[in-house]
């Protein structure tokens, strides 16, 4: 699993970032990718990095405003251009369909796949063989969702040399001991599956929250998180207009982080009032509430590794 920011900005593009995407990308768990939020000119920025759109078969929306859906037309339309046959499912508040829909249809814009959409509301929204979504409603201006991305646990690892040494000789009956079932050896001898595989291995737990107030919805979404991405659009000096405008500051969402018992915190939608020598001060401030605190940036690719995400210098 990696996580690359694509848009890091708040409210609307500017020069050093751009306005709300996440790519949630799962190549290696289900060769796809998973998009949130699509704001202005995120096709533009996926032209700089490796993601290639007809990967993208989910994108989720947390809100109608348009720093975080007004890239969605133009997005769906170059994937129908560049090939892109399978079927799409938007993820979205009421009336996402009805916008994107009608503006495909005053632009007499034809696409080469199948859209569908899916209305969200609370609790669980999407679950699979792999992965299950929650969804909460978050406190902001208008109807605004967080969610939380669930792995299921990964089978344990199959140790070849116990089994070995046990009698197991290679072929299926290590497949059978690896898939969790008991196998009898040609003397009679049973051999169980947790004599030489180990526990399941946690998945990861990703929450991605939109614009919101500090709020107890965002601190259930984030329980025990390995990863929470929280807007901090705000910082301690205004406050007031956080609450005002339904954001939150870098203290408030470090707090959520700690409250939920997060690993990490990775802030994002950053107002074009703070620039680059004002980070070091938000982050340094958001540490003393909440230690694994980060500030992310347009490009920036977060790999999984070692149960925590890290880094990736160069993209892969």
């Amino acid at each position: 699993m990696q996580i690359q920011f694509l848009g890091t900005g708040a409210g609307m593009p500017s020069k050093l970032r751009n306005t709300s995407s996440i790519a949630l990308k799962l190549l290696e768990e289900c060769g796809k990718i998973w998009l949130f939020d699509c704001g202005e000119a995120t096709q533009h920025q996926i032209l700089h990095t490796t993601i290639k759109p007809g990967k993208i078969n989910k994108l989720f929306i947390t809100h109608l405003h348009g720093d975080h859906i007004f890239g969605l037309p133009g997005f769906l339309s170059s994937r129908s251009f560049l090939g892109g046959n399978d079927p799409l499912t938007i993820y979205g508040p009421k009336g996402l369909e009805e916008w994107v829909r009608m503006t495909l249809n005053v632009t007499k814009t034809h696409l080469t796949y199948e859209l569908h959409f899916v209305e969200v509301t609370e609790g669980l929204l999407f679950e699979d063989d792999q992965f299950q979504v929650y969804v909460r409603q978050l406190e902001h201006v208008i109807p605004c969702y967080g969610y939380r991305i669930v792995q299921k646990d990964l089978p344990g690892k199959l140790d070849v040399e116990k089994a070995r040494q046990l009698g197991v000789p290679n072929g299926p009956l290590l497949g059978r001991l690896k898939n969790g079932f008991d196998v009898q050896l040609e003397n009679g001898e049973v051999i169980s599956s947790e004599q030489v595989v180990s526990e399941p291995i946690k998945g990861f737990i990703v929450t991605i929250l939109g614009d919101t107030r500090y709020c107890e919805a965002a601190i259930d979404l984030a329980k025990d998180a390995d990863v929470v991405i929280h807007e901090a659009t705000f910082d301690e000096d205004t406050t007031e207009l956080a609450a005002i405008y339904g954001h939150a500051t870098n203290e408030e969402a470090a707090r959520v982080a700690r409250e939920a018992g997060a690993k990490q915190l990775f802030m994002n939608h950053i107002s074009a009032r703070f620039l680059s020598h004002d980070l070091q001060r938000l982050v340094q401030h958001a540490r003393e509430t909440f230690a694994e605190s980060y500030i992310v940036n347009d490009f920036e690719q977060y790999a999984w590794r070692n149960q925590t995400c890290q880094l990736v210098e160069k993209e892969e």
